[in-house]
């Protein structure tokens, strides 16, 4: 079932166990990653109470007077805490020029844990990455909210990721051992309302691929999401109710030899909205000095590997470096 002329929407329900109810859901992914590299799941068991909880944290804070805002700001070119509205371009990442987005940012990862730093990577000259975070101190349940979604997305991507290994025909563990120590980022994207008329070219989120493995897109329903058709039409993805958007990211198709899709995708301000809109982006990055190197199943003596072998971290802090003022 299509969520737009080329998003499907599948149901995960019943996917965990071999199955007609898995190889159906394998079967899509598999075309959904080929075609677009996007696409809408429900089924996959998170609970309301938690996507409510952190939706609400997150409007409380950045409802909050600015100057308390950017007492979260990072420091030391950690890439954690709170961003202000204009302070970032996606579009960079694509060396395109634009204005600054109209977005302001909060970030965490999992490295408040020194020992989990250490085992994720962390070493002299890499401070900056594996900082701990920088956490408000208001609302009082932010950070709790924040950590027990975290965990429940950690649970989702491992699932979807097992999933996507039977899709590429490899164990579904394959990808297990390159994301124990993963450095996934959780950002919560606010896109404030819009009083007055955007600069020309300016967007709440500019053009852009993301940059992992996969991402887990929750959004409170307000338009605004495109997706870059390969005619290079912009087109629009309907928000689900209930649903996460799944989109591909650069790294993933770097391990597929370029058979799966990271498709280009931005936020406009839509003509007729400008309120503001929240959307909870987890973005799954394997440990740090996991090799992205061609998958075994997805080269051929006729089709060689298209890229050379990078390491996750070299191409995350590369991105970064590019889109953050």
């Amino acid at each position: 079932m299509p969520v737009s002329a080329r998003v499907p929407l599948v149901d995960l329900t019943g996917s965990d166990a071999p199955g007609p109810d898995r190889d159906a859901v394998v079967a899509t992914i598999a075309k959904a990653c080929t075609d677009v590299g996007f696409l809408v799941v429900r089924g996959h068991g998170v609970a309301d109470e938690a996507i409510r909880e952190i939706e609400s944290a997150a409007r409380e804070f950045f409802a909050l007077p600015e100057d308390e805002k950017l007492r979260c700001t990072r420091t030391g070119g950690a890439y954690r805490g709170f961003t202000p509205a204009q302070r970032s371009a996606l579009a960079a990442s694509r060396d395109v020029e634009t204005p600054p987005d109209l977005c302001e940012l909060f970030t965490i990862n999992r490295f408040d844990d020194p020992d989990v730093a250490r085992r994720s990577g962390l070493e002299p000259g890499r401070e900056a990455f594996f900082a701990p975070n920088v956490w408000p101190d208001e609302p009082e349940r932010f950070r709790g909210a924040f950590e027990r979604y975290y965990g429940i997305m950690e649970e989702l991507a491992a699932r979807l990721m097992r999933l996507m290994a039977l899709a590429l025909d490899l164990d579904e563990d394959w990808f297990a051992d390159k994301l124990t120590d993963h450095i996934t980022n959780l950002t919560v994207n606010h896109y404030p309302e819009i009083a007055t008329p955007p600069a020309p070219g300016q967007l709440r989120r500019g053009e852009h691929s993301d940059w992992g493995s996969l991402t887990i897109l929750y959004t409170d329903g307000e338009p605004g999401l495109q997706i870059r058709s390969p005619a290079g039409v912009w087109e629009d993805i309907p928000m689900v109710p209930g649903a996460f958007v799944i989109n591909l990211g650069d790294l993933m198709a770097r391990w597929t030899n370029g058979r799966w899709t990271s498709t280009t995708h931005r936020v406009v301000v839509p003509s007729d909205v400008r309120g503001d809109r929240i959307s909870i982006a987890f973005f799954q990055q394997p440990a740090y000095d996991a090799l992205i190197e061609c998958i075994p199943t997805c080269a051929t003596p006729d089709a060689p590997s298209l890229f050379e072998p990078i390491t996750s971290g070299e191409w995350i802090v590369s991105m970064l470096d590019k889109t953050l003022y």
